[in-house]
């Protein structure tokens, strides 16, 4: 995290996670336009007018000032294009995540690859302790994305979808330092 509390850019073998800006949202507009994107989530696909204005709240930050909304669009290393992206909203030590891949990228990996890569980040640079993810009981990519990321089902529910969850491993406190006597619970 940068002193101003903006998220760092984080990168995986194929992906660079760069930081959202307005001046994503044409590009975003093209990888999100597909209706099938929203089965799960609900919604329907915005223009690049309303991306950009979706992209401004996300970019000024939370009203909660205790609150931060991490957004990152996923740049494919290998053709410089925009394939979808990630985010976090993080509170004190937890966080929670999302992941979307426009449809012409699914199937090769690439929202397994983001979304550990998101994990990662969160837990070994972010200070973040515990990651959790809500994912529709009908939607068995998501579960497998959730699962090659670390993440466990459990048997809680918000809003009709499924908690996953993940624990920093005990042992560590904060970005990547072991605990010591006074930092652990």
């Amino acid at each position: 995290m940068q002193a101003d509390g903006a998220p760092e850019p984080f990168f995986t073998p194929r992906l660079d996670a760069i930081p959202l800006d307005v001046a994503h949202a044409e590009e975003m507009a093209g990888v999100l336009f597909d209706p099938a994107l929203h089965t799960y989530t609900g919604g329907a696909p915005e223009d690049a007018g309303a991306l950009r204005a979706r992209y401004a709240r996300q970019a000024a930050g939370s009203p909660d000032p205790a609150e931060l909304w991490w957004n990152w669009v996923l740049r494919l290393r290998a053709d410089g294009c925009l394939a979808g992206y990630v985010q976090a909203t993080v509170h004190e030590t937890r966080a929670e995540v999302a992941w979307v891949v426009g449809t012409r990228w699914q199937g090769q990996g690439y929202a397994k690859e983001a979304a550990t890569g998101l994990v990662r980040h969160l837990l070994d640079q972010a200070g973040v302790r515990t990651v959790v993810a809500h994912i529709h009981p009908g939607h068995a990519a998501s579960a497998a994305v959730a699962t090659a990321a670390g993440l466990v089902q459990t048997d809680e529910r918000a809003d009709g979808e499924v908690r996953w969850r993940r624990d920093a491993p005990r042992g560590t406190s904060g970005p990547g330092r072991p605990v010591t006597s006074g930092d652990g619970p």
